[in-house]
């Protein structure tokens, strides 16, 4: 199985889905990235703000930074090679590298709701 590895830049949150101002291109990509895990692919996200070290520890990533800067971020990987630099996958591309169907990295997470009315 292959291995996805996304290097976020610094975000606010893990996913960058947060604030008033949400930018749709991180909403895609969280939704991918959430319908993959609960396929149980082998994809994860780095977030330079809350998870330095895996930027530091990862000499890919690391030599990538040293050569291109903050710029080369988000950097993507793939069994730990470089596949994209400075720009998120799209969908496309995603399904590409771990064969399935576009379609399969549309969903949404559920969040239940417990609504109590009173009479």
């Amino acid at each position: 199985m292959k291995k996805v590895e996304i290097f976020d830049p610094a975000m606010c949150c893990s996913t960058g889905v947060c604030g008033p101002g949400v930018d749709p291109e991180l909403t895609r990509v969280a939704s991918a990235v959430y319908s993959l895990e609960q396929k149980k692919f082998d994809i994860t996200r780095y977030n330079l703000g809350n998870d330095p070290g895996a930027f530091v520890d990862n000499e890919v990533v690391n030599k990538v930074l040293l050569e291109k800067g903050p710029d080369a971020l988000p950097l993507i990987l793939v069994n730990n090679e470089v596949v994209k630099v400075g720009a998120y996958p799209t969908n496309e591309e995603l399904a590409g590298w771990l064969n399935v169907k576009t379609a399969e990295l549309q969903e949404k997470p559920r969040v239940r709701v417990s609504v109590k009315f009173d009479n």
